[in-house]
C-alpha cells in the first residue's frame, strides 16, 4: 500500500509536464489492479479546490469519482489528527498526509515534495521511484 500525495493527482488531472507522465503511469498501474494505493480524506477537498478552476467542477468531480473506483480513502479519526498535530511539522497538511499514510499502513508516501516529509517515519518517494519498485529489479 502506498499513499498518494495531492500533488500526484493534480499533476495527472492538470497534465503538469513533465510530472504528469510518471504520475499517470503510477495511477494506471494502480487502476489495473497490480498495486494498492490510498489517499488522505483531506486530499479530496484540496484536489477539488486546486483543479476546479482549471479543468472545471464537473471534470474535477468526475476525476474524483473515477479515482475512488480504484484508490481507497484512508480511514482516519480523532487519534489521527492528534498524531498529526504532535508531529510539529512546518506544514500541517503534510502532517495530515503522514497520519493518513499511517492509518492505511502505507509503506511509502508518493510525492514530488520529498523534502517536506523528512520527519516522516514512512518514507517519501517520487513517482519514478515508486514505478521502479513496482516494476522490480529485472524490468528494463
Amino acid at each position: 500500500m502506498r499513499l498518494l500525495d495531492t500533488d500526484i493527482l493534480v499533476d495527472v488531472a492538470m497534465d503538469r509536464q513533465p510530472y504528469s507522465v510518471p504520475a499517470a503511469e503510477l495511477l494506471e498501474r494502480v487502476r489495473n489492479g497490480g498495486e494498492d494505493a490510498c489517499i488522505a480524506w483531506h486530499t479530496i477537498s484540496n484536489f477539488y479546490y486546486i483543479t476546479r478552476r482549471d479543468i472545471g467542477a464537473d471534470s474535477t468531480l468526475g476525476f474524483i469519482l473515477d479515482l475512488t473506483d480504484f484508490v481507497s480513502v484512508a480511514v482516519t479519526d480523532t487519534e489521527s489528527v492528534r498524531y498529526a498535530a504532535q508531529l510539529r511539522m512546518t506544514d500541517f497538511e503534510d502532517a495530515l498526509q503522514i497520519a493518513a499514510a499511517r492509518a492505511c499502513r502505507a509503506r511509502f508516501i508518493v510525492t514530488r515534495n520529498i523534502a517536506d516529509f523528512r520527519q516522516s517515519r514512512i518514507p517519501a518517494i517520487a513517482p519514478e521511484r515508486a514505478l521502479e519498485i513496482i516494476k522490480g529489479p529485472n524490468t528494463p
